[in-house]
């Protein structure tokens, strides 16, 4: 049984929408954050990477960077560019990328169900990152970024929220630099609300699809507001916390391509045979990118030149929803064993590039700083279910997600 909750939403004066809502915090470092905001004044890249207002030389999480943060907070409520509703509602919130509609419900959710595994989780958080998100929720006391959850898909809810779609005018409808409109609908009716929490109710889990952080930190600091505030019923704001929730059909994973910086002294023949061990290697045509079309299938770039590798049988078992994974696949079969990448989550030699980018930034990557590239297929939505299911991790940069969930378009105090 999933808890969704309305909320009094802050949110953007209408008008400055298209203004204040910037991508996640966590998709840009300090200098593209920095690049971005800097000719706008009213990005909330002001105040989820607050370290751009200060100088290059402070380390983004040190005290002062928080403090930064509720500054700027403070003053976008104080001027006006962000309002608060006097009333708890639930709010749609519709991305459109390439003529491919995602429609989630805006609300908020129960720290206890996260506890309780009803919210379920399929990665590793890293303590540092965590930490960071805790501080910034802490001095800002309010969730500035939502968490994006899924949920197996239900007509029923589909059904209520095109209608409301269909009957109301929206608040904010724009489209962002990179040509994805982003409309949102307010859901002031409080029966419909009720409908819609009664749905809830028969969905068995949440899945967290993008944000284990932020969610973690939730969890962490709604915890501490209980340590302060002893006498709390359970109803107050840090209990919940802020998610977009949308159908799991609904849901677009991109591949999370790799990039290798050698090939761990081998010779680029010696390289490949060593391949040919556990994949069967073709050469694709002079100049043709290899995006893979089917599981289990991967695109390497080296030296210039595009090849194929199929998984051969037997590397892998195809009944576990962790080996069978194709990140799984090339980390157990050649990330490790060939190139000696025991970590990619913290080995230096390994980065990786976000499928939205395309096979032209992994050419790139090798023609500047890298040496090989290998091109995925995405994981699939059904996948990262299944892993959660049999509470398991996956791989870290199994997954990519488009279009970005905006920030600044919904905040959620916790007082």
């Amino acid at each position: 049984m999933a808890t969704v909750k309305p909320f009094k939403a802050i949110r953007p004066v209408p008008g400055l929408a298209d203004k204040i809502a910037s991508l996640p915090y966590d998709v840009v470092n300090t200098e593209e954050a920095r690049n971005l905001a800097k000719d706008n004044p009213y990005s909330f890249l002001h105040v989820d990477r607050a370290e751009i207002d200060l100088a290059p030389s402070i380390n983004p999480y040190d005290e002062i960077v928080y403090e930064k943060a509720r500054e700027n907070f403070d003053r976008m409520l104080k001027k006006g560019l962000l309002i608060k509703d006097n009333e708890e509602n639930c709010y749609i919130y519709r991305e459109i990328m390439n003529g491919r509609s995602q429609v989630g419900l805006v609300a908020t959710v129960s720290i206890d169900e996260y506890l309780e595994g009803i919210i379920k989780k399929h990665e590793l958080t890293l303590p540092e990152k965590e930490q960071d998100r805790i501080n910034h929720m802490d001095y800002c006391d309010a969730h500035t970024s939502p968490v994006f959850l899924t949920y197996k898909a239900n007509q029923e809810l589909k059904k209520l929220l095109n209608s409301w779609m269909e009957s109301k005018n929206p608040i904010y409808d724009f489209t962002s630099e990179d040509e994805i409109r982003h409309t949102v609908w307010i859901i002031d009716d409080k029966s419909l609300i009720n409908k819609i929490t009664s749905v809830f109710k028969a969905i068995d889990y949440l899945y967290i699809a993008d944000g284990h952080h932020r969610a973690a930190a939730s969890v962490k600091v709604g915890l501490k507001r209980r340590e302060q505030n002893p006498d709390y019923k359970g109803d107050e704001e840090f209990n919940y916390f802020l998610a977009v929730l949308v159908p799991h059909d609904e849901v677009y994973i991109m591949p999370y391509n790799r990039v290798v910086k050698d090939l761990n002294g081998y010779s680029e023949s010696e390289f490949i045979e060593k391949i040919k061990e556990k994949f069967e290697v073709e050469k694709c045509n002079e100049g043709q990118p290899f995006n893979p079309s089917q599981k289990h299938t991967f695109g390497m770039y080296l030296s210039g030149k595009w090849y194929k590798l199929t998984a051969k049988g037997g590397t892998f078992n195809p009944s576990d929803p962790i080996e069978s994974l194709d990140v799984s696949i090339l980390q157990k079969n050649l990330l490790d064993p060939i190139l000696g990448i025991k970590d990619p989550r913290t080995d230096k030699r390994i980065d990786f590039v976000g499928g939205i980018r395309g096979l032209e930034e992994l050419e790139r990557r090798v023609k500047e700083d890298m040496k090989v590239a290998f091109s995925m297929h995405p994981t699939t939505v059904e996948d990262l279910i299944a892993v959660a299911d049999a509470r398991m991790i996956m791989p870290p940069k199994s997954t990519w997600f488009e279009p970005k969930l905006r920030s600044g378009l919904f905040i959620h105090e916790l007082r």
